[in-house]
């Protein structure tokens, strides 16, 4: 069972592990400084996420700090009471490259204002 579960993870492609830039003003300010937050799968770890990050952009990875994030607790509201729930847990990513190294998606760099 275990063997499976690896061989799973190994046939994953880059796009499967890093699912989404992070574009709020804290990353922005990082990108700045050449660091850059993305949202990734959550069973991933930094050797996957280096190398997927190096072949989706063609940049060198100099450092990776991973953080497992839980779901907010959502509350709604209808005519038949109150409904609690949590939105998804999710994994973040702050990537670190080579200096002189950008990353630009559609011919933009979205971290840069």
């Amino acid at each position: 069972m275990e063997e499976l579960k690896l061989k799973d993870i190994n046939r994953r492609s880059s796009r499967d592990i890093i699912l989404k830039p992070i574009i709020t003003e804290k990353s922005m300010e990082n990108a700045q400084l050449n660091k850059y937050t993305f949202e990734v799968d959550r069973d991933s770890n930094k050797r996957e996420i280096r190398k997927a990050i190096e072949d989706i952009f063609k940049v060198t990875v100099t450092k990776i700090t991973t953080s497992n994030l839980k779901g907010k607790r959502r509350i709604r509201m209808d005519k038949r009471g109150r409904h609690v729930g949590y939105s998804n847990d999710w994994k973040k990513a702050v990537v670190t490259l080579k200096e002189g190294d950008r990353i630009e998606l559609a011919g933009f760099n979205p971290f840069e204002v």
